[in-house]
């Protein structure tokens, strides 16, 4: 049996919750105002809260923070409203265990929940989530910004509620879109990720919507889009800041009613997707500009999670390096001077940056090499000035070239090298940089250089090593061939 406080201002509300909860054997006290709040609290104890959002006289916020006060070990619950989701959400970031929205609709879920909270299952809480971000990829340590993000996003991943995740390029949106469709009562069914920026407006109602025989060039046969394959799951929609305003209409109308029609349909079909939405830019800036509905970030925007960047979780920088290297069977520890170095930088990328800077020094080492050093690490690291946020570049033989060739010899493709390429170029757009011209054209240089010895030994592959053919095939001269292969060291 349990001390049970509940405070609503609705009589019936109170009467139907104390009902419920003393025929489970609990003792339930009712109060419908702050001022009753404050009397029933003097003296006396309890283990579960349950307050209501809007008040006469306060509000839920309040009394939540002085039960925190008061009684640090009571769990308290949330009622609210549709209209004050978002109040609810925040109750839960203050410290609230849950909320539930009124009217009540299942009260087997009222009473789960309550049972849940009062058997004080922290530990299994904690279980499940770290469980569960290590299934969806996401890697924490010391840092309690991502920990406290990834509690919240468990609490609120059982509701029926959009979510608009925020973060910085790199920062693993993706990934907590994932671990909040595992958390959720979807899990079992399709999880289904749309990058709303990489496909052209057609194409992306095509996929969206799905569309019918005949409904444009190329329609061969209908075909259903993920609002038809993914109606009881969750949806992910990478990018959303790039959709169309032709297609931010047609979202709009699936969010308010769950009505949609494939492309070049007249049937209206029904779906029940989750929809979880990711942007790195500022949406409500792009509303400003006429770039993005208003009445559409109302509705993709009902919870808010912002990921921290990499520079905000510097302690959690080797745990994730270490997770990495484990991750690809390889055993490298850090010099100290490398772990400093990889602590003090700003990582614009963030995560993603990290992930590709390991690749890059994992392949500039020797065989017989156990130790990351310094000397692996980009230069642009080893010269970041953190006091300033600039990075600088010295006339080096490291930056003539020879780095980039011995990276070109030690990575085992291609992919791998462009992605390399691409991250250190990236970094240096993004940063307030001192670079020479002549540095970065170099460096574009030795990509000129890679491509070329790159697409050469495909065609070889393709010719079966026949330089002839290959050179026939690329449409340059067998001495054109003979020379490139020879600069590269294949001949």
């Amino acid at each position: 049996m349990a001390n049970i406080l509940i405070i609503d201002d609705e009589k019936e509300v109170g009467t139907f919750l104390k009902y419920l909860l003393e025929e489970r054997g609990h003792n339930v006290t009712v109060g419908y105002s702050g001022a009753d709040f404050d009397m029933l609290c003097e003296g006396r104890a309890f283990r579960l809260a349950m307050l209501d959002v809007k008040l006469p006289d306060t509000n839920g916020l309040h009394l939540l923070q002085k039960l925190h006060e008061k009684m640090p070990a009571c769990k308290v619950v949330i009622m609210t409203g549709y209209s004050t989701v978002k109040t609810a959400v925040e109750a839960i970031r203050l410290g609230a265990s849950d909320y539930i929205e009124k009217p009540f609709a299942e009260i087997e879920e009222i009473e789960k929940m309550i049972d849940h909270l009062l058997k004080n299952e922290v530990t299994t809480a904690e279980n499940n989530i770290l469980e569960l971000a290590q299934m969806s990829g996401i890697i924490f340590g010391k840092e309690e910004n991502l920990k406290r993000l990834l509690t919240l996003s468990f609490k609120i991943a059982s509701k029926n509620i959009n979510v608009l995740i925020q973060g910085e390029t790199g920062t693993g949106k993706e990934l907590l879109a994932h671990f909040i469709h595992l958390a959720s009562n979807r899990s079992e069914q399709p999880y289904i990720r749309i990058n709303c920026g990489a496909l052209s407006e057609s194409m992306l109602e095509s996929e969206l919507f799905g569309h019918e025989k005949g409904a444009f060039t190329g329609a061969v046969k209908e075909r259903r889009g993920v609002f038809e394959i993914a109606s009881k799951g969750t949806l992910f929609l990478d990018e959303i800041g790039e959709a169309s305003p032709a297609t931010q209409v047609k979202l709009l109308r699936v969010l308010e009613t769950g009505d949609f029609m494939r492309v070049g349909g007249e049937e209206i079909r029904k779906t029940n997707t989750r929809i979880i939405s990711a942007t790195n830019v500022e949406l409500r800036k792009a509303v400003k500009r006429g770039c993005f509905r208003e009445d559409l970030l109302y509705r993709l925007d009902v919870v808010n999670l912002h990921i921290p960047s990499l520079r905000e979780r510097k302690r959690d920088i080797m745990t994730i390096a270490q997770h990495m290297m484990e991750k690809n069977k390889e055993s490298f520890t850090f010099q100290q001077q490398a772990i400093e170095i990889l602590e003090n930088y700003n990582w614009p990328g963030n995560v993603r940056e990290l992930s590709n800077m390991i690749k890059r020094a994992t392949s500039l080492m020797d065989v017989n090499e156990t130790v990351i050093t310094s000397a692996h690490l980009p230069k642009l690291l080893r010269d970041y000035d953190a006091e300033n946020n600039i990075a600088y570049f010295s006339q080096s033989e490291e930056l003539k070239g020879n780095n980039s060739q011995k990276q070109m010899e030690t990575t085992p493709n291609f992919d791998e090298f462009m992605e390399l390429w691409l991250e250190e170029i990236m970094t240096i757009w993004k940063q307030d940089t001192i670079v020479p011209l002549e540095e970065v054209l170099e460096r574009v240089k030795n990509l000129e250089k890679m491509i070329g010895s790159a697409y050469i030994e495909k065609t070889l592959q393709h010719t079966i090593g026949n330089r002839k053919e290959a050179a026939q095939r690329l449409q340059i001269t067998d001495r054109r061939l003979r020379y490139l292969l020879k600069e590269k060291g294949k001949q």
